[in-house]
């Protein structure tokens, strides 16, 4: 079992700690933006970077994923939250403390079980414009802090861009000025100097100016207090009802966070040359999310910018993570009061930046470009996340993902292979083939499970085929990519097995798998069937002795 903080030794113990107060100056003004989406205290976001970053460095095999609550999180826990109880309440604080634990069990069951494969099922398109509308949403309430426009931050996106409308006639002049200014700091900044946290800078300044000049007299909303002291362990106290209401959301919370996170994981350690367990990291993720629940803060997943700054930085351990929380607790213990006056319009600009490439608009346009289906698929998801529901629109990502993956394979390649093994024309061409493999045979491959989306294609093309192809005496199936026969799959096959008898045309199987044929003997579809061990084995036994002049 790996050690935990893998890869940590003296000599880097110098440039991962420098990375970690990076990332501290990282952290600390977007978790204080995500709270307050979310519609929680800036201290949840802030207490969810220090038990819960500790325990998942502690557990998780990846040694750069970063864990924290991130845009997608904040808003998923707004959105769900905000029908149950009143954002700021304290009905909706416990609530989001249960929904972490819920989601921290429910990512203990997926590593136990093994469940992770079922992330694969959010597909890239299906992300994006889970995603995109999320951070759209987001990106409207941003919008109105840096405007200086009261909005009600918990409702609907058309509600949202209604209120952000109708009080432009309201919006703040100072505020506006420093969101711009901010905004030009940053986009600015990151280009001539990326590794400088500008973030951090962009708070202390705006704060520092908001101070000297009184502007918050003016009208520029600010953070306002922040309870100081380190996260203290505590438990929800909810009705049942209400625990199990907050399943769904987080349902969708882990799902969303095992596609990406896993991924993100993966791809680093193939990067970077060493082995992740994703059964590892799904536990380290329940662990981090549960304690997240107990000690005040909410919902953690993966950072996939903050993991790509330290890499960015140099880092290849978990030490930053650690640093991270050490300086956030220190931050909790002394420095709350330099947070309370930090201006909403500086918040705003810093999370409205970072969500910005969340959006997806570059995503899209390469999927318009690669595959228009998939666009669609992408852009239902994101119309269906801003203008019905992020809960909702997670429902029917999976239900485009099932759509798509019964369209996929209700359409398998199946080929009439050529003497020589190529594949001809395809039988699902509109054309018919009308070749043989060899005079009176036709090999034929079909490159999918059979199952109930595509047995009756199966079957009707090798009807076809056979139909269209005169002189044909045997049929041989090449079952080399044929990894698995369901019932319906099953009951096409023996239809078309009567099909080829009641016109006396023999049929055999080439190149089966054990597991195959152990499953067609189980469903009867092996009886007396010649098994050849090659394609050209069978067309040696089979062909006409025209077909080896």
């Amino acid at each position: 079992m790996q050690r935990p903080l893998a890869g940590l030794t003296w000599r880097n113990a110098a440039t991962e700690t420098i990375a970690g107060v990076t990332l501290l100056a990282i952290a600390v003004p977007l978790n204080i933006g995500y709270a307050q989406i979310a519609g929680l205290p800036p201290t949840a976001g802030l207490y969810a970077l220090v038990v819960p970053a500790i325990v998942y460095a502690l557990l998780v095999s990846s040694r750069q994923l970063v864990a924290s609550p991130d845009a997608a999180a904040a808003a998923l826990v707004a959105s769900s939250l905000g029908g149950l109880a009143v954002a700021g309440s304290a009905g909706y604080l416990t609530m989001a403390f249960a929904q972490a634990i819920i989601c921290g069990v429910l990512f203990a069951l997926a590593a136990v079980f093994k469940l992770g494969f079922l992330a694969n099922f959010l597909s890239k398109p299906i992300l994006i414009g889970f995603v995109g509308g999320l951070a759209l949403d987001i990106l409207i309430s941003q919008l109105a802090k840096m405007l200086g426009v009261k909005i009600d931050s918990g409702g609907e996106f058309v509600d949202k861009v209604a209120g952000l409308v109708t009080g432009l006639p309201t919006l703040n002049g100072w505020s506006v000025l420093i969101a711009a200014t901010a905004v030009a700091v940053l986009v600015i900044g990151r280009r001539l100097a990326r590794a400088v946290p500008w973030a951090l800078i962009v708070l202390i300044a705006a704060t520092v100016v908001v101070v000297t000049t009184g502007l918050e007299q003016q009208g520029v909303a600010v953070l306002g207090p922040v309870d100081a002291g380190p996260p203290t362990l505590t438990w929800p106290v909810l009705p049942w009802a209400t625990w199990l209401a907050l399943i769904p959301s987080a349902i969708a919370l882990t799902m969303v966070t095992m596609a990406e996170g896993l991924l993100v994981a993966r791809s680093y350690g193939e990067k970077r040359g060493y082995s992740t367990s994703p059964n590892r990291d799904l536990f380290a993720f329940g662990a981090a999310n549960v304690a997240a629940g107990a000690t005040g803060g909410f919902a953690v997943g993966s950072s996939t910018s903050r993991t790509a700054a330290m890499d960015q930085a140099g880092s290849r351990t978990q030490w930053p993570t650690v640093v991270a929380a050490v300086g956030t607790l220190l931050l909790l213990l002394f420095g709350t009061a330099l947070l309370e006056h930090i201006p909403s319009p500086a918040i705003g600009a810093i999370v409205g930046i970072a969500i910005l490439p969340l959006l997806g608009i570059r995503d899209f346009r390469l999927l318009w470009k690669q595959d228009r289906f998939e666009f669609i698929i992408g852009a239902v998801c994101f119309l269906a996340t801003l203008f019905i529901g992020a809960i909702p629109g997670i429902v029917i990502a999976f239900v485009l993902a099932l759509i798509n993956l019964a369209k996929r394979a209700s359409t398998p390649a199946i080929d009439v292979l050529a003497a020589d093994g190529e594949p001809g024309s395809s039988l699902l061409d509109p054309a018919p083939a009308g070749t043989a493999t060899a005079p009176g045979v036709l090999v034929i491959r079909m490159a999918a499970p059979l199952f109930f989306a595509n047995g009756s294609v199966f079957s009707d093309a090798v009807k076809r085929a056979v139909s269209t192809t005169p002189g044909v005496h045997h049929v041989v199936l090449d079952l080399e990519a044929v990894t698995d026969i369901d019932v319906t799959g099953a009951e096409a096959f023996d239809s078309l097995k009567t099909w080829l008898s009641d016109r006396s045309v023999s049929l055999a199987y080439t190149r089966p798998r054990r597991q195959i044929i152990d499953r067609m003997r189980a469903l009867d579809l092996v009886t007396d069937e010649t098994i050849y061990p090659t394609n050209r084995a069978a067309l040696a036994a089979l062909a006409r002795p025209e077909a080896t002049d």
